[in-house]
């Protein structure tokens, strides 16, 4: 690792502006640092993204990136919002699927909206599949015990070798965890089996009882970007794309451009150090001369596109309104493509109001267009065998040729986890949170 004049002020670009990117200025720019924030869109936030809806019943304040939290895994974060003086309330995190065809339907939360479908009380499927969660739960934490034979293995082939039923495997894990990480029932299956029990565990999803308190951001996540920008707001940059960064002894050159399409501007300036807290496959892209290590690391933790809609068409959701859940999993006809999965921000966001405002991912074919509210893609990381290997590699380049690398994608890929990178890479600089 380089070498930081301690005690002595750096002037440092920070590319990107979400979680990660402004944990790590809003400390360095505290503790007496120079903090160039350069973001290409409009608007600073990344996942942070807070949508003012007005409707007949009034104006709404509605996420459609980062929601909730919870009293657990979110320690950094929540101390974080503290001492940002940003306020919370109780959500709710229910979980409920739906299956094209064969017209399943059930959420979790309770026996009662277990078997909301009252067929299920006849389906033999659906008992082994309940059968099935109880051993999952049962059995999986031991896992993570040292030398356990199953290390090692992918979710698919874990559940392959201890024969769990289909029901289980489709109507219930992976929809969980692809609603969970954004991802394709392909990706969930070769993710590594113990990242996937350790989150599990981490947030209480292996028990019955005894789970984590969830909560949202009162007036919606967009009310913390304020007052964590506050101390270095002057360096803020938006709509400024960096296109590439050059590194020398002495310093990172970054190239960036500015202006209209029709009329961009495109400017060079120098700084002490590069903190490129954007996705790895984009931090990759703007290095003008990566090291193998950099290729190898950054260029095995991959991204995935999701289409987002914000609307109020509610056929996405179970036909039983009993049924109807915060996160309600979509299993089309075909059983192909990527997570299909609706949030209902009423229910997260303890929205009041006669319209019901749904943020579906993936599902731009069973939307009615006149319900469409907004549009938004976003991309999640992949978090696959090879990413997970790259994970523990973070200290071989960030530190290295002024350059440092903070992301959501170096742990689960959560807030929590982008606000534990910015710390990361704070402490760098020897700035402790």
């Amino acid at each position: 690792m380089d070498s930081i004049a301690r005690g002595k002020p750096q002037r440092i670009a920070v590319v990107g502006s979400g979680i990660s990117a402004l944990t790590s200025a809003h400390l360095l720019s505290r503790a007496g640092h120079s903090i160039h924030l350069f973001e290409k869109e409009s608007r600073i936030g990344g996942h942070t993204h807070t949508h003012l809806i007005q409707t007949p019943s009034g104006t709404h304040s509605v996420d459609t990136g980062f929601i909730v939290f919870n009293d657990w895994t979110y320690p950094n974060f929540i101390k974080l919002m503290d001492s940002l003086g940003v306020k919370s309330q109780d959500s709710d995190m229910s979980f409920s699927v739906k299956v094209e065809k064969n017209a399943l339907e059930y959420n979790g939360t309770s026996l009662n909206s277990l078997f909301a479908q009252r067929s299920n009380l006849f389906r033999p499927s659906f008992y082994k599949m309940i059968r099935d969660i109880l051993r999952f739960n049962r059995e999986a934490p031991s896992l993570l015990e040292p030398g356990h034979p199953d290390q090692g293995l992918t979710l698919d082939a874990f559940l392959t070798k201890h024969r769990y039923a289909p029901e289980f495997r489709n109507h219930y894990l992976i929809p969980m965890g692809a609603a969970i990480w954004s991802a394709s029932k392909a990706q969930m299956a070769s993710m590594p089996i113990e990242f996937f029990v350790r989150f599990f565990k981490n947030h209480g999803m292996l028990s019955v009882d005894g789970r984590p308190v969830w909560r949202v951001l009162q007036g919606g996540s967009s009310s913390y970007l304020a007052p964590l920008c506050e101390p270095f707001r002057a360096g803020i940059r938006i709509d400024s794309e960096v296109l590439s960064i050059g590194r020398t002894p002495d310093s990172c050159v970054v190239r960036y451009r500015t202006g209209s399409d029709s009329s961009p501007t495109i400017e060079s300036e120098s700084f002490d150090h590069a903190i490129l807290a954007c996705h790895s496959n984009q931090a990759l892209k703007l290095l003008s001369d990566p090291s193998e290590s950099e290729r190898s690391i950054l260029g095995s933790i991959r991204y995935q596109p999701n289409s987002a809609i914000l609307h109020t068409d509610v056929s996405v959701l179970p036909r039983r309104k009993l049924a109807w859940a915060a996160w309600n999993y979509f299993l089309p006809r075909d059983g192909s493509g990527p997570v299909a999965v609706t949030y209902n921000m009423n229910i997260l966001q303890s929205i009041r109001s006669s319209e019901t405002f749904c943020v579906s991912l993936n599902l731009d074919g069973h939307i009615d267009p006149s319900k469409v509210l907004r549009r938004m893609n976003y991309e999640h990381p992949v978090f696959d065998p090879a990413a997970t290997r790259a994970q523990a590699r973070w200290s071989e380049i960030s530190g290295v040729h002024r350059t440092h690398f903070a992301g959501a994608y170096w742990g689960f890929g959560f807030h929590e986890d982008g606000v534990k990178s910015g710390i990361r890479v704070a402490a760098q600089f020897g700035v402790k949170f």
